[in-house]
C-alpha cells in the first residue's frame, strides 16, 4: 500500500484480517511506540521467534508495518505512509493505554529500552575520549548547531532527512519543527546511540536506520530537507553523495552540507580514517552545481581566540530549483 486514500475492499478486508488478531494487536500498539526487533518482540510478548516473525509478516503484507535491515538485525516499525498507516493510526486511536493488556506490554517495552540505552552508553563511554579530542580541535559545536539552525530558518519544512547521521544529534535539533525524520548511518553501533538519542527525547516521529549515503534506499523527491552533517571526509567520493542527496530532495528543497575547512592535520587521516583533510569552498559548490542544485550560501566558522581549535567548520546551503522553474501561467493550469 503505497498511496493514501481509501483502500478496495480486498485490500481492507486483509488489513483489518491482519489487526484483528490479539498478538498483532499489540504487536501495532508496541510498534507505535518504537522500532523493534523480532528478538525485542519475543521478550516482550513471552511468544516464541518463528511465531512472532509469522505475525509480523502479516502485518507487513498488509501495510500495516515496515520492515528494514540493519547488518544481520531486522527492525519493524507502523507504517508512516500509505493507507495502511491511516488505518493503523485510526485503531490505535481507539485503543485505551490504560488497558492492562497494554500497560504491561509498554512496562516491558521501557526494559526493552533500558537495556538498549545501557549498550548505547557502554559504547559511548569506550569512544569519548577520541570524539572529545577531535571536537577540541574544531569551533564549539554550539557555534556550529547555531549556525545549522540559522541556515535553515528562513522558511519551514515537513520531512528531513540526515545522512551519516551518527548519534542522532541533526534530527534531535530540528525533531520539534517537523512531521518527519529519518537518518542513516552505516554503522551499528552509531545507530545505537541515535536509537538511544531519539527515544529519551520522544521523538516518535524520528527513525534512524543502517543505509549507503551512494545509494540511498528513498525513492526520488522524499524529503524537504537534508543534511549531511561532518560526513563528507570520509567519503571516497563526495561529489557522488551529493548527487545521491540531491535525488531525494522535493522541488525546492534545500541541502545543507557542514563539513571542515581545508587544514593540514595529517594525524586525523592517519588515526581517524579521514579521507579529505577538509574542503575548500568552491569544491563542495561545484558539486552542488553538478548535482543540478542552486548553490545560496558558504560560510566557515573560525574557532575561538584562546581556544584549542586549529579548523574552521564551513556551510554550504543550495536549492533544488525547479521550483523556481515554475511560471506564474502553470501555476493557474495546475
Amino acid at each position: 500500500m503505497s498511496t493514501s486514500g481509501p483502500l478496495s475492499f480486498e485490500a481492507l478486508n486483509e488489513a483489518l484480517k491482519a489487526a484483528g488478531e490479539e498478538t498483532r494487536l499489540r504487536m501495532l500498539a508496541l510498534l507505535a511506540e518504537a522500532e523493534l526487533t523480532v528478538s525485542d518482540l519475543t521478550d516482550i510478548l513471552r511468544q516464541s521467534q518463528p511465531r512472532i516473525s509469522r505475525h509480523l509478516k502479516l502485518l507487513a503484507e498488509a501495510g500495516l508495518v515496515e520492515r528494514f535491515r540493519e547488518g544481520t538485525w531486522a527492525f519493524f516499525r507502523i507504517a508512516d505512509h500509505g493507507g495502511g498507516a491511516e488505518l493503523s493510526r485510526a485503531l490505535l486511536a481507539h485503543l485505551n493505554p490504560a488497558d492492562p493488556i497494554v500497560k504491561r506490554d509498554r512496562e516491558r517495552l521501557a526494559s526493552v529500552r533500558a537495556a538498549r540505552a545501557a549498550a548505547a552508553q557502554a559504547y559511548f563511554r569506550r569512544h569519548a575520549a577520541e570524539w572529545d579530542r577531535i571536537r577540541k580541535l574544531h569551533v564549539a559545536e554550539s557555534s556550529v548547531e547555531a549556525a545549522i539552525a540559522d541556515a535553515l530558518a528562513d522558511r519551514p519544512f515537513r520531512s528531513l532527512l540526515d545522512l551519516g547521521t551518527g548519534t542522532g544529534r541533526m534530527l534531535e535539533l530540528f525533531g520539534s519543527n517537523i512531521e518527519r525524520g529519518l537518518g542513516l548511518d552505516l554503522s551499528l553501533d552509531m545507530l545505537l546511540l541515535a536509537r538511544d538519542r531519539l527515544e529519551r527525547a520522544g521523538l516518535r516521529h524520528c527513525s534512524v536506520r543502517q543505509g549507503d549515503i551512494y545509494d540511498l534506499p528513498l525513492a526520488n523527491d522524499s524529503f524537504d530537507a537534508v543534511i549531511i552533517h561532518q560526513v563528507l571526509h570520509f567519503l571516497d567520493d563526495g561529489g557522488r553523495a551529493i548527487r545521491e542527496a540531491a535525488r531525494v530532495l522535493r522541488p525546492g528543497g534545500r541541502l545543507l552540507v557542514v563539513d571542515f575547512a581545508p587544514h593540514e592535520l595529517e594525524f586525523l587521516r592517519e588515526q581517524h580514517a579521514h579521507r579529505r583533510l577538509g574542503f575548500a569552498a568552491e569544491t563542495v559548490t561545484q558539486w552542488m552545481s553538478a548535482a543540478h542544485l542552486e548553490p545560496l550560501m558558504h560560510k566557515s566558522l573560525r574557532p575561538e581566540p584562546g581556544s584549542d581549535g586549529k579548523i574552521a567548520v564551513s556551510l554550504w546551503l543550495a536549492r533544488d530549483a525547479r521550483a523556481l522553474m515554475v511560471t506564474p501561467a502553470s501555476r493557474e493550469v495546475a
